[in-house]
């Protein structure tokens, strides 16, 4: 239901306009639902109707539809009066930077008072702006009325329905445009992936740190066990070192002393990279690699495998946004 604040129309100085709002848009009901009748009364046979069923109606009735124009436009001389008193408002407040913008943003206003056909709908704004009016000053509320939320979620739904294409037509162009090599993919890597080499370096290592750290450190024993076991297998699998065995009295103890060796040297080797990756002294690893993947404005670069891949970057990056932008949210609200 439509709510009046009742404290913010005692504490509001613009009282008069307030009184001025609720006398207008009593007067556009009356006026509109005249309109509306006047012109199915214009239909011969509701005139023959009413003639056979209520003739004193009828009788009534008829001299006001011949003289409709002068009857509306009694209305419109109490529409124009309040018009040019908002406008000299305007004009005296300083509303608007030019005296003369009040009828140019208002125009539904004037236009609307012209007497003649179906111009004289266009009233249903003046009250729809009046509406707006008290509800931007709080002094009624509309939001909780059954017409507002319908409006509203079809107002929303279209509005979003035309973002999203505009959106993705959009990106769809920037896709293009990158691919072709144009001045764009340029700007981006030197405009605004250069400048932040240190954040994306940051970044990247601490999402290497952490995943090492979750994936690495758990389970070390077993990845320690697993590499042992692959490191002895490839290494009776080796041709050479199987031969060692042949040598007199040592051969088999030096054969197991390299493959335990081996093996320890390469779980080292791998628990010491993945102990750094999951430190903070990744850093100036992840630092070196995004520099040499993203190189400084002007300096000359001839590595086409880099720049295809940067491009295959951004473009999967525009093609996650667009997927994002053809969620249709407003469907989730369906009533």
């Amino acid at each position: 239901m439509l709510k009046i604040n009742r404290e913010n129309l005692k504490s509001s100085h613009q009282l008069t306009w307030f009184i001025i709002d609720f006398l207008m848009l009593g007067l556009l009901i009356i006026n509109l639902a005249f309109i509306i009748w006047d012109s199915i009364y214009n239909f011969i046979a509701i005139q023959n109707v009413l003639k056979e069923y209520l003739p004193a109606i009828q009788a009534l009735y008829h001299p006001i539809h011949e003289n409709f124009i002068f009857y509306d436009v009694m209305f419109v001389g109490v529409f124009l009066a309040e018009f040019f008193l908002r406008w000299g408002y305007s004009v005296k407040a300083k509303v608007y930077d030019r005296w003369y913008f009040y009828p140019f943003i208002h125009w539904y206003d004037l236009v609307g008072c012209i007497p003649v056909g179906s111009l004289r709908f266009l009233r249903i704004l003046r009250v729809i702006s009046i509406v707006y009016r008290l509800h931007q000053y709080k002094i009624i509320d509309v939001s909780n009325t059954g017409i507002y939320r319908f409006v509203n979620f079809y107002y929303e739904a279209f509005m979003e329905e035309l973002s999203d294409r505009i959106v993705a037509k959009v990106l769809s162009g920037v896709q293009h445009e990158i691919e072709l090599g144009s001045p764009l993919f340029e700007k981006i890597q030197n405009d605004i992936l250069y400048p932040r080499r240190e954040m994306l370096s940051g970044w990247i290592s601490l999402r290497v740190a952490q995943a090492a750290q979750e994936g690495y450190i758990p389970n070390r024993g077993a990845l320690r066990s697993y590499l042992e076991n692959r490191v002895d297998r490839a290494l009776e699998q080796n041709v050479e070192l199987s031969r060692l065995k042949y040598l007199p009295v040592v051969g088999s103890t030096i054969k197991e002393t390299l493959e335990d060796a081996v093996g320890d040297i390469v779980a080292n080797v791998i628990h010491q990279i993945l102990e750094d990756l999951a430190s903070s002294s990744n850093h100036g690893f992840i630092e070196d690699i995004v520099n040499a993947f993203i190189h400084k404005p002007g300096e000359p670069d001839n590595s086409e495998v880099r720049n295809e891949a940067l491009i295959a970057l951004i473009i999967e990056i525009i093609d996650a946004i667009k997927g994002q932008v053809r969620v249709k949210r407003w469907r989730e609200h369906l009533p």
